[in-house]
């Protein structure tokens, strides 16, 4: 009888070991499980969907029969499941727990056709309610303590891009105070027909103008700086005449519109005669409906669709190329395709450079509805360039040496293009670097340089302190062009003819070494050298009475006693 108690004993023992062990294995299921389901539209399941935990990496892939599992979900806090395909609005689900299945997530089909008749939604004005108000009711963050898209993009070039001052006083021939230039006048041959002439820089003058030479033409311009107005006729839009939402430049919705690029899949690039609108293909909402294309594809709910494009490089390019009159004029998305940075397994997108992510943990505001990311998954608006010194001091590496040798003072240069995915400068062939060397005694008079390169005509004559620079002792790095027809140059009027005469830029991961040697005079001697960006040569600078101040990017001191 003992023995049969001792039995029972035991088994009741390993009963509770079970008991034990299986409530433990149930209480682990609560914070470790599965969730499964499955994606369909009004036609049945899709397979190839990206399914999502919302905001997080977690993620998988629709069978050919809409299911979807995420395994060894470590969470027991509400989770908000979401799915995109393409051609579909992201839609999604929440779940309260692990463990679910037979979730379903609906998705609805977006329109493929763009529609002209779209009225463009204002990114500063609010005049309706939810996805048909202004982007700055819910991206704003003036007041947050986060770094949102709208005050970004206004401190952005492109939110300028229709009002710009240098765009349009070079569109009407004027200077920023109104003032004109004359009309351009025109001879004749026989052989060749009209063709323009100098203009008289003796009289009144105030710089080139499309207008002037082309005056009954609205050209090509609106197609990269006023595309809200350009969209559906680009070569009729005079940028002079624009008011409303046309002059917020390169806005929120029509970045947010672009559904593709049009490439020559021969060249990689743009077709020639096609920039701006005309190489971005459009998916512009029907009445009664909204669509934003994106870089996220769990933006739920709302009428919102993923896009790879908006991450590739190939999305900049419409408007960072251009050819006119068969001459390359903007090239930085060709310089950069041309360079190791275009390489897709170790090289750096447009957007990795000048849209740097890591900055804010949202991009919505929270009380907007706004949800916490990884920073590292939201790309900056404020979209770096030239406006942003810091952008520009980082943009390349400067090296100096001096030294006094058998009674001469030497003075090395490099420069090494090595943070900066295309030529420095780039785009605008307006822009220049200008390396100043100036070597003086102890009584503050220049030396007598022995060789080395001297800064050319274009670098502006007049007093040094004031920023004209021809003459000394440097080097300046353009693109020059000169005009076919009436060989203006340096010239910015490439809606006429051109052709360039030099371009000695730095490319991607290209160098330049430049020596300079001084008479070393008895006494102390001191040697600057500066390397400057300027974004406009100082002769047009004048015409037009342009407030651009040079940027210094460098300075070094040297002093010898």
């Amino acid at each position: 009888m003992k023995n049969k108690y001792i039995y029972l004993l035991i088994v009741l023992m390993i009963i509770t070991v079970a008991v034990v062990v299986l409530n433990s294995n149930n209480s682990s299921d609560s914070t470790s499980g599965s969730i499964s389901g499955i994606v369909i539209d009004e036609n049945g399941p899709i397979g190839g969907a990206t399914v999502r935990i919302q905001t997080s990496n977690n993620s998988t892939v629709s069978d050919i029969d809409g299911n979807f599992t995420f395994s060894n979900i470590q969470d027991d806090s509400p989770l908000f499941i979401t799915a995109w395909a393409q051609g579909y609005y992201i839609n999604g689900i929440s779940e309260d727990t692990a463990g679910a299945s037979e979730i379903e997530i609906v998705l609805d089909k977006h329109h493929l056709t763009d529609n002209p008749d779209y009225e463009w939604l204002s990114a500063k004005n609010s005049f309706g309610e939810g996805e048909g108000q202004g982007c700055a009711e819910c991206h704003n963050g003036e007041n947050s303590e986060f770094s949102l898209p709208y005050e970004e993009w206004q401190a952005d070039a492109h939110s300028k891009s229709a009002e710009n001052p240098l765009f349009l006083t070079m569109y009407t021939g004027q200077d920023i105070h109104g003032n004109s230039s004359p009309p351009t006048t025109f001879a004749y041959s026989r052989d060749y027909g009209s063709f323009p002439l100098r203009p008289d820089l003796t009289e009144s003058y105030y710089g080139p103008g499309y207008k002037l030479d082309f005056p009954q033409s609205n050209g090509n311009c609106g197609a990269c700086h006023t595309p809200l107005a350009a969209i559906d006729d680009p070569y009729s839009v005079d940028p002079n005449t624009l008011e409303g939402i046309a002059l917020e430049g390169i806005s929120c919705d029509f970045c947010h519109k672009v559904w593709d690029v049009i490439i020559n899949p021969e060249t990689g690039l743009p077709f020639p005669l096609m920039p701006g609108v005309l190489s971005y293909e459009f998916l512009r909402p029907p009445e009664g409906h909204q669509f934003f294309s994106g870089p996220f594809d769990d933006v739920a709910p709302g009428e919102d669709t993923y896009t790879p494009i908006q991450q590739e490089s190939e999305y900049c390019a419409p408007c960072h190329f251009g050819i006119f009159w068969d001459e390359v004029i903007y090239n930085s998305f060709g310089e950069w395709l041309d360079s190791p940075y275009s390489d897709p397994e170790n090289g750096q997108t447009c957007q990795d450079c000048h849209m740097p992510q890591g900055i804010s943990t949202h991009f919505t505001q929270p009380e907007k509805g706004g949800l916490e990311r990884d920073p590292e998954t939201i790309y900056s608006h404020k979209m770096l360039g030239a406006l942003d010194e810091d952008f520009l001091k980082d943009s390349l590496e400067i090296s100096v040496s001096t030294e006094i040798i058998d009674g001469e003072i030497v003075v090395n240069v490099d420069l090494y293009n090595n943070n900066t995915g295309h030529h420095i400068p780039t785009d605008s062939p307006l822009r220049q670097l200008l390396l100043v060397v100036t070597a003086v005694d102890e009584n503050g008079e220049t030396l007598n340089q022995l060789t080395g390169s001297t800064l050319p005509d274009w670098a502006g004559f007049g007093d040094h302190e004031q920023g004209y620079y021809a003459g000394l002792a440097g080097k300046g790095y353009a693109k020059i062009l000169q005009e076919i027809w009436t060989e203006m140059s340096p010239t910015g009027a490439y809606w006429n003819p051109t052709k360039a005469i030099s371009d000695n830029r730095i490319p991607a991961f290209g160098r330049d070494n430049t020596e300079y040697v001084f008479s070393a005079p008895d006494g102390s001697v001191s040697v600057n050298v500066k390397l400057i960006y300027r974004r406009a040569f100082i002769e047009l600078v004048d015409w037009k009475d342009w407030d651009t101040p040079d940027i210094l990017l460098a300075s070094f001191d040297f002093n010898f006693d």
